[in-house]
Formats: structure tokens, C-alpha cells, sequence
């Protein structure tokens, strides 16, 4: 009789050890199933990405080595940190257009919004880590620093006083949709219902990468939704 009680319970606390670990898993892979991110997102290049072919050939090999990237987000949660209003701007640079460029070499610096809890700032400078490195490359610098964003309908602008501004509103007549053929090249941020954009004012003050740059009046953005 001693015996059974002691196999029995031998088996319910083997019982109780798998159930536990269960458990534990499914919490494991709760956890990642819950992160989870969307919101705006608009990009801009030193070179246009809509045009006709003699100006994107006069283009390709001179320009466009540069580019801003903004993130408005709107909705989402990364390790059990709400990211909802985080937004963030990343300068990306490279001694070639960055159509040709592999992630070594690419060198980038990161803005986060001030406004962002120290929890968000760490949970976002995670996700650019993870998410975005071939598209980044290498960071110079990440630092915190207040961000304005404004829409409009289909008119975006992100401002970092002393770091970068980036004003773009949507081509007339949806130009982009009707002749493909034009655009050429790809967002550097997989986007859903991707647009693209004319840029009244892109700039960057200058610092961890460099000399300040601008540019604007020209076809040279990109704009949609971001789900990750």
C-alpha cells in the first residue's frame, strides 16, 4: 500500500512539473505573439523616386545617399510595453545610393520623442535593432529629443527642432499609381497601400553623420501604414 502512495504521488508531482513548464511556455509565446506595432510612416531620399528615366539615370550614380525615415505610431505593444504616440526619426546615410548599399554600409542616428517613457524609449531603440538592421545599418548615435507630428489628410509633417524636419504631402491626381512605370525604386520600410509622396521640405541639421543636408520640391518620398 506504501508503495502506490508513493508512485501516485511521485506521478502527481510529475503531473503538477509539466503542467507548470506548460504554463510557463505558453506564457513564453503569449508574450511574443503580443508584440505588435502600426501607425504612419513617411520616408524621404536625397534623390527622386518619381521620374522619368534620364533623371533617375542622372541620379542613381551622383545622389541619393541619404534619407529620412519618420514613425508615428498609433497603436501596439512591444514586451508588454504600450507604444501607442511614440514616434521617432532616423537619418540614414551611405557613401552610395542607398539602392545599392548592403548594411554594413550604412550609418544611421535615431531621435526619439522626448514625450516617450523611458520604457517606450527602450522598447522602440529594440525594435529598430531587430526589425530594421539591413535597413539601418550601423547607429552613430541614439538620443532623446522633442518631435511634432502633424496629418492632414495625406499631408505629413515631423519636426525635430535642431535635428531634421520632414514636411511631405501626397502627388496630384495620385500620379504614382497611374505610371508605375516612373517609380524607381522601393520604400526602405515594407509599407501597406504605399505612396508616393512630394517633398515640400526635408532637412537635417548635421551631427552624428555629418554635414547638414535639404532638399525639397521634388517627388522623392514615400508614405503609408506600418505593421510589424
Amino acid at each position: 500500500m506504501r508503495r502506490i502512495l508513493v508512485s501516485g504521488l511521485m506521478l502527481m508531482l510529475m503531473a503538477c512539473g509539466a503542467l507548470a513548464q506548460g504554463a510557463q511556455g505558453a506564457q513564453r509565446g503569449a508574450s511574443k505573439a503580443g508584440d505588435w506595432l502600426k501607425g504612419d510612416y513617411v520616408e524621404a531620399r536625397t534623390a527622386s523616386v518619381f521620374a522619368g528615366a534620364c533623371h533617375y539615370n542622372g541620379e542613381v550614380v551622383t545622389t541619393g545617399r541619404d534619407a529620412l525615415l519618420a514613425w508615428n505610431i498609433t497603436g501596439g505593444v512591444w514586451k508588454g510595453t504600450s507604444m501607442e504616440g511614440v514616434r521617432a526619426i532616423v537619418v540614414v546615410s551611405s557613401e552610395t545610393n542607398l539602392s545599392e548599399t548592403a548594411e554594413a554600409a550604412r550609418l544611421h542616428e535615431i531621435i526619439v520623442d522626448s514625450a516617450a517613457s523611458d520604457a517606450q524609449f527602450a522598447a522602440i531603440v529594440e525594435v529598430f535593432r531587430e526589425k530594421f538592421v539591413s535597413t539601418l545599418g550601423v547607429a552613430r548615435a541614439v538620443r532623446r529629443a522633442p518631435i511634432a507630428f502633424r496629418r492632414e489628410k495625406e499631408t505629413f509633417l515631423f519636426e525635430s527642432p535642431g535635428f531634421a524636419t520632414l514636411s511631405v504631402r501626397a502627388m496630384p491626381n495620385a500620379l504614382c499609381c497611374k505610371m508605375p512605370n516612373m517609380v524607381w525604386y522601393s520604400p526602405l520600410v515594407k509599407l501597406s497601400n504605399r505612396k508616393v509622396g512630394y517633398t515640400l521640405t526635408a532637412s537635417y541639421a548635421g551631427g552624428a553623420l555629418g554635414d547638414a543636408w535639404q532638399r525639397g520640391g521634388e517627388n522623392s518620398a514615400f508614405y503609408g501604414s506600418f505593421t510589424l
